[in-house]
C-alpha cells in the first residue's frame, strides 16, 4: 500500500485575494512565508497558493526514501487543480519547469527566478560550473562530514550574502529552519547538474508552450543568468528579466520590483 501520510500532511499557505491563480514554489531552506512580501506587492491580483517543501516550514521531514525530485513534483502537481500561473524561485523554479513540460495543459505561465537548472551551464558555460564547484567547495565539505548547521551556514552566505542578512543576525528559529532542511541539496545534485531527468532530452522543453518568464538578480553569481539565457534559448516562448540591484534571493529581498517585471509579463501574456 503506497504511504499517502506526507501528501496528506504537506502544509499549504494561502496569500492574496486576487483573481488570479497562481502556485508559488519557494527555495530550499525557506519556506511558503517567504512568498509574503511578493503576495502583498502584487497589489490584489493574485492569490498565491503556497505549499512547505517536505523538511521545510510546516511540512514533515523527508524520510529520505526515494527520489526527492519526484516527490516535490508529484506533491506540486496536486495543488494544480485547474489551469495556473507558476512561480518558482531557485530549485522551486525547477519544479515550476518540471510541472510546465509535464502538465502544459494546467499552467498558463510561469515565472522561473533563477532556476539553478545547473546542467544548462554544463553544456554552454563550464568555465562558470568549474567556478561555482571551486566556490561551493566549502558546503560541500561541509556535507562530506555530516556537519548539517555548517553547511546551512555556508549555503546560506553563497546564495544569500548579497543582499540578506548575514547568519548571525538571523533569528534562531530560522537558522534552525535552514538547518533542518538543507539535508535535501545533495539529494537533487545529480538532477540539477546532470540532467538525471532528462529534462534536456530532445523535445521535452518543446511541451511548454505556455509564455515564460525567467527572471535574475544583477548582483547574482554570474552563472544565473547565464543558465536564464540557456534556457530562454530552449523554451518555445521564454524572455528573460532582470530585477537591478537584487542577489539571487531577489523575490523576498525586491518583492515590488519583482511583481512589477511580474506583472508587466502577466499583462503581456494573458
Amino acid at each position: 500500500m503506497r504511504d499517502t501520510s506526507l501528501e496528506n500532511s504537506l502544509f499549504v499557505r494561502t496569500l492574496g485575494q486576487g483573481t488570479r491563480k497562481v502556485l508559488a514554489l519557494h527555495c530550499t531552506i525557506a519556506h511558503s512565508g517567504a512568498w509574503s512580501g511578493l503576495a502583498s506587492a502584487l497589489n490584489g491580483e493574485a492569490t498565491l497558493t503556497a505549499p512547505d517543501m517536505p523538511s521545510h516550514g510546516r511540512s514533515p521531514d523527508w524520510d529520505g526514501r526515494g527520489d526527492l525530485f519526484d516527490l516535490v513534483t508529484k506533491l506540486s502537481a496536486a495543488q494544480l487543480t485547474e489551469p495556473m500561473d507558476l512561480i518558482g524561485h531557485s530549485f522551486g523554479g525547477m519544479i515550476a519547469l518540471r510541472l510546465a513540460v509535464e502538465f502544459p495543459h494546467l499552467v498558463r505561465s510561469a515565472v522561473l527566478i533563477e532556476p539553478v537548472f545547473f546542467a544548462i551551464a554544463v553544456q554552454d558555460t563550464p568555465e562558470l560550473v568549474r567556478q561555482h564547484h571551486d566556490e561551493a567547495k566549502p558546503v560541500s565539505d561541509a556535507f562530506a562530514s555530516g556537519d548539517m548547521e555548517k553547511a546551512a551556514r555556508l549555503f546560506n552566505r553563497m546564495w544569500g550574502a548579497q543582499d540578506g542578512p548575514r547568519w548571525p543576525d538571523l533569528p534562531e528559529r530560522t537558522r534552525a529552519g535552514m538547518v533542518r532542511g538543507v539535508h535535501v541539496v545533495p539529494a537533487v545534485d545529480d538532477a540539477l547538474f546532470k540532467d538525471t531527468k532528462g529534462i534536456l532530452d530532445a523535445g521535452v522543453l518543446d511541451r511548454a508552450t505556455m509564455p515564460v518568464l525567467i527572471l535574475s538578480g544583477s548582483e547574482s553569481h554570474p552563472i544565473m543568468p547565464a543558465i536564464g539565457d540557456g534556457l530562454a534559448r530552449r523554451l518555445p516562448h521564454a524572455e528573460t528579466g532582470v530585477v537591478s540591484g537584487a542577489g539571487h534571493m531577489l523575490p523576498i529581498t525586491h518583492p515590488q520590483q519583482t511583481a512589477a517585471v511580474i506583472q508587466s509579463f502577466w499583462a503581456k501574456s494573458s
